[in-house]
Order: structure tokens, then C-alpha cells, then sequence
């Protein structure tokens, strides 16, 4: 990558992060609004729970076929060129939806057409930290960076009450595009940072990747479906509308916690990030058994903790990975953000087409299942690399 030696000096540190988790939001928005819509959205378009399932694996999908070569574009062409690639297209996507979705079938298209944006924000956004964050307090920062997806799931729930049952879902979908071209203005603030050239024979890429990215697909496709899928569930079980906009809201909210804390605690804990990430999926799983009672009352507490740890590990594991492979980043994290990817394409949708042939405690069931064999690639992973380093 050329080395731009007219920049100036190096942004702030809150600039940096500011840009950073505004690319995230930018990236994941269009996939968790459309899951916090998902009853309003369904009930005028005429979908099942299986075609909600479709939508968003299709999107996920889409998005893991694209994230090694986004990471290549990223090293490549530089973070910031591919950040406000990627606020574009989520944010034409989510105008889009908006005016044009009268059918399902538009509905998705436009969503596949935004699905490339989430790979290339997701590593633009990495790269950011990495290149130009100061190196202490890191792991807080990709903390802070990757809180931005539960916050996102916030968005999603509050949207129902606020704008959905008001104004209408395609409102929803008007103001989250105006809140993704914001994302341009902390990218603006940026600048030209000067970007440390690429090492001679960078190492972004070993076998060692590939147990983490079935650890990373196993944990996405049991907490995907969530974002998805607990609107509708909450109602089917007797809640409110309403009451599924503020479940949603309150995961949101343990979600921004978790995946801060989780960096904190990355800091304090350096070489044993995978522990971590293994015993907060134990938690999660633990928080996902809570659905199996379908109580409306046992929601919110089992969605905190299936948010504050099953879905909170992403931005530690980046910062593992990022530390292990620091000459190329986007590349590496690519693999394991394919993962994630491939989780989030098979999850909804084998969960929706379980739900429409078992019931909603088997989709649970699968999804507790999968987060604690996630644990274990963790776990497998963790060893595999210690026992190549010594």
C-alpha cells in the first residue's frame, strides 16, 4: 500500500474512533433494522418466518462471499476510500427499500445489493484502529467499535415504538439512511493519516484461521437468528408489539455493555483473549435457554445475557486476531469475518425453516447447541496456535 508522506499528523484518538464505529453502523443498519421491523414488515409484504430467515441469510451470504476479497480491497485501496464505498451502498439500500419494496422479492434484492457493504465497512473500520489507534487501550477501542452492531439492535427496537406504529416501517428505513451518511462526516475528520506501508511476505493468512472461523460461524448462527428473529417470537408468545420493540431494545443495550467490557477486559488479559471469547459463549448459551420457558416475563434477562456475552465476543476476537497478524489486518480478520458471515447466512435460515417444521423451542434448541460447540473451536483454536508459536 503507498504511503502517503504529505499527510499530516495522525487524527485524534476520539476522531479515529468515532469514524470507526460510525463505518460499523453503517455497515451492519439495513440488517438489524430490517429485523427489528420484521412483524410490521412481513405483515404488509405477506412473509413467514422462514422468508424472514431467506432475507437474511441471502444478506449474510452474499456478505461472506465478498469479505476475503473486500479485505484485499481494503489493504489495497486503503480504509477510507472503502468506507465511503460502503456507506453508499447501505445507505442507496435502505432509500431503496423504502420507495421501491412492494414485494418480497425487491425487498431482498435491495437487501443483497447492501450485503457487499458489510464486509467492506466491517474491515475499513478494523483497519482504521489498527493503522492509526494508539496501541494501549486497544482491545477497549475494538470494543467500543463493535458495540456499535448492538447498538444498531437498539436502533431496531426502538424503531418499532417510535417511528413503525407511527409513522410507518418505510420511515424507519428513510431516517437510517440519513443516520449511515453521517458516517461521512467523522471520515472527513480523518483526513489523509499516513498508512504503514505492507511488510514484504505479511502473514494474513494460516490453516490456524480456519478453527476460528468454525468457531465464528457456529457462534453466529445461533445469535443471528435473535436479531431476526425475537420480534416475532416475542408476539407469538403473547407479548405486545411493543413489549418486542423493548426486549430488542434491552439486548441492544446489554450488547453495547458486553462488547465494551469485553475489549477492557482484552486489555488486561493480553494472550488470553480465546479463553475469554470461549467462556462468553458458555454464558450465552446459558441466556439462550432461558427462551425454552416461553415466558415473555424470562425475555429480557435472557436476551441480556445472550447479548452481554453469547454476541459479544466479535470485537474481541478482531483484536486477537488483528494482534497476531498485525502486517495484514484486513486480510486476516477477513477469514474469521467470513465466519461470522456464514454463520449469519445459515443461521436465519435454518432456524426459520426449523421453526416452520419443529416449533420455536427447536430453533432454540439448535441455536444453544451451536454456540457451545463454538466454545469448543475456540478452545481447539487457542491450542492449535499456542502450540505452533512455542
Amino acid at each position: 500500500m503507498p504511503v502517503d508522506t504529505t499527510a499530516p499528523s495522525s487524527p485524534r484518538t476520539s476522531t479515529t474512533v468515532v469514524a470507526a464505529m460510525s463505518v460499523q453502523v453503517a455497515a451492519v443498519l439495513p440488517l438489524f433494522l430490517f429485523g427489528g421491523l420484521a412483524v410490521q414488515v412481513s405483515d404488509e409484504l405477506g412473509m413467514s418466518v422462514s422468508a424472514i430467515g431467506w432475507v437474511s441469510g441471502l444478506y449474510f451470504a452474499v456478505s461472506a462471499l465478498t469479505t476475503v476479497p473486500s479485505g484485499r480491497l481494503v489493504d489495497r485501496f486503503g480504509a477510507l476510500v472503502t468506507a465511503r464505498v460502503a456507506v453508499a451502498l447501505s445507505a442507496g439500500a435502505m432509500l431503496g427499500i423504502a420507495v421501491f419494496a412492494r414485494e418480497p422479492v425487491v425487498l431482498t434484492a435491495f437487501m443483497i445489493l447492501c450485503a457487499p457493504a458489510n464486509g467492506l465497512g466491517q474491515l475499513a473500520s478494523n483497519t482504521v484502529l489498527t493503522e492509526w489507534a494508539p496501541l494501549r487501550g486497544r482491545g477497549l477501542l475494538f470494543g467500543a467499535k463493535q458495540a456499535s452492531v448492538p447498538l444498531c439492535i437498539m436502533l431496531g427496537g426502538l424503531s418499532v415504538p417510535a417511528v413503525a406504529l407511527t409513522l410507518g416501517w418505510r420511515w424507519a428505513f428513510v431516517f437510517g439512511a440519513a443516520l449511515v451518511l453521517l458516517a461521512l462526516v467523522p471520515l472527513a475528520g480523518l483526513g489523509r493519516p499516513a498508512v504503514r506501508p505492507k511488510a514484504p511476505g505479511a502473514r494474513g493468512f494460516d490453516a490456524r484461521l480456519l478453527l476460528f472461523a468454525a468457531a465464528t460461524c457456529l457462534g453466529a448462527s445461533a445469535a443471528t437468528p435473535i436479531g431476526s428473529f425475537l420480534t416475532t417470537y416475542t408476539v407469538d408468545i403473547g407479548g405486545s408489539e411493543h413489549y418486542a420493540g423493548l426486549v430488542l431494545t434491552i439486548g441492544g443495550i446489554a450488547g453495547v455493555i458486553g462488547r465494551t467490557g469485553a475489549g477492557a477486559l482484552g486489555d488486561r488479559r493480553q494472550g488470553g483473549e480465546f479463553g475469554v471469547i470461549a467462556l462468553m459463549l458458555v454464558g450465552g448459551a446459558a441466556g439462550l435457554a432461558t427462551y425454552l420457558f416461553e415466558l415473555p416475563s424470562l425475555l429480557p434477562l435472557g436476551t441480556a445475557a445472550a447479548y452481554a456475552l453469547g454476541w459479544a465476543w466479535p470485537g474481541l476476537m478482531n483484536h486477537a486476531v488483528t494482534s497476531r497478524y498485525p502486517d495484514a489486518p484486513a486480510l486476516a480478520t477477513s477469514v474469521t469475518q467470513t465466519g461470522i458471515f456464514l454463520g449469519g447466512a445459515f443461521g436465519p435460515v435454518g432456524f426459520g425453516l426449523l421453526v416452520d417444521r419443529a416449533g420455536w423451542a427447536a430453533g432454540w434448541t439448535a441455536a444453544i447447541a451451536a454456540m457451545g460447540l463454538s466454545a469448543l473451536f475456540i478452545v481447539a483454536g487457542s491450542l492449535a496456535y499456542s502450540r505452533a508459536r512455542h
